[in-house]
């Protein structure tokens, strides 16, 4: 075997043809760790909303979007009265009746953007567990409560939506009288209005949904019940399946990342393949010189997997320091809130297994055609 020296000492025989192998594996690493990064941060969050415990009743045909659903006043006392086994709190039955409505929000900036509105009352923090209330109090009428990530989906500063800032809604101010939060959920970047103000404003007589959440009922016994009152039109849909199908509903953009990060790869791998083509013919006469002193071809094409390894390695690196800084941490909003990309362990063996196929398979193709001539016509060559 050559000695790892000989590895590290080629690597610097042309700094050009190094920067290119270095940023282009970089890029394609980097590329990889972001894909993989929105990803799972875009299943995370959805996946974390729902509740198993929690049935969302909804209009029926409105199964995959709150929003479009329609719902009777009357039916949130009919459930409470008719529906057995749900949990309670101090004698008050978790069920929340609520209007979910998506419009332009404006902040005292004059920035207008939209916004995801839940209307409930005080009822709904006892099926929402994962919201807690960082400061200030539960939404009186005129005032509203933010989530903590709500600034992102605006696109504006954190302090434009601190207590007592004021926010816009079709013409009327509202103070900010809470910032709650909801961790991994997508309750943290919504705003919730007292729900008769939101009533009023949106000019509806109908909820959106009723959530509620089961103690030792089952979700037979909530179907059944939208069953037996064909009166209300009502469908039952368990939280977590609810959010699960808005998962599938977003698999064409998950797609659309991996086909755009492939595109891009593809670029640059052919790239690199194009720079290893050129730096491994013009070493074709040295190679056979090291064949005719003793070393064998299986030698030569480790020493030039390591060479190969320790540039791509190196931008690998690069791409981790730039994700470390620029990704990790970072918020991204979606339709329906935000979510925020995480350097996890399996983020990191992808971005680590990249790393090692580039420097081992994508070098194999010039690194054997360098060592494919005989070796007269190979000391021959110019």
């Amino acid at each position: 075997m050559l000695p790892f020296t000989y590895a590290l000492r080629n690597l610097f025989r042309d700094l050009s043809r190094l920067a290119q192998t270095v940023g282009g594996s970089a890029l394609v690493v980097l590329l990889l760790i972001a894909s993989v990064a929105l990803n799972q941060g875009m299943d995370s969050v959805l996946s974390a909303s729902g509740s198993a415990k929690n049935v969302i009743l909804v209009g029926k045909g409105s199964e995959e979007s709150i929003e479009r659903s329609e719902v009777h006043l009357d039916a949130e006392s009919s459930v409470i009265t008719s529906i057995r086994g749900l949990e309670e709190q101090l004698g008050t039955p978790a069920v929340s009746g609520e209007i979910t409505y998506q419009a332009p929000i404006r902040t005292a900036s004059g920035k207008e953007d939209q916004a995801l509105l839940r209307g409930v009352l005080e009822k709904a923090l006892l099926v929402h567990r994962s919201v807690r209330l960082l400061e200030g109090h539960f939404p009186a009428p005129g005032e509203v409560m933010v989530g903590k990530l709500a600034h992102r989906n605006l696109g504006v500063d954190a302090s434009e939506l601190a207590l007592g800032q004021r926010i816009y809604f079709e013409n009327e101010a509202l103070n900010v009288s809470g910032i709650f939060t909801a961790p991994g959920t997508v309750l943290e970047s919504e705003i919730w209005f007292d729900r008769n103000d939101l009533a009023s404003l949106t000019q509806r007589d109908t909820l959106s949904a009723i959530t509620l959440r089961m103690d030792n009922a089952e979700f037979d016994d909530v179907h059944v019940f939208t069953l037996q009152r064909n009166d209300l039109e009502l469908a039952a849909i368990r939280e977590d399946v609810y959010y699960s199908k808005l998962g599938a509903f977003y698999q064409p953009i998950k797609v659309m990342i991996w086909v755009t990060a492939a595109l891009v790869s593809a670029g640059a791998i052919f790239g690199g393949l194009n720079t290893l083509y050129a730096a491994f013919a013009s070493r074709i006469r040295e190679m056979a010189t090291l064949q005719s002193i003793g070393y064998t071809r299986g030698a030569l094409l480790v020493s030039l997997i390591q060479e190969s390894l320790l540039a791509t390695l190196t931008g690998t690196l690069l791409a981790f320091l730039i994700a470390y800084f620029l990704l990790d941490g970072r918020t991204v909003p979606f339709s329906v809130g935000t979510f925020t990309l995480i350097l996890t362990p399996q983020v990191i063996l992808t971005g680590l297994a990249a790393g090692i196929l580039l420097g081992t398979i994508g070098t194999l193709p010039p690194a054997i055609r360098c060592l494919s001539p005989s070796l007269p016509k190979a000391l021959r060559s110019s």
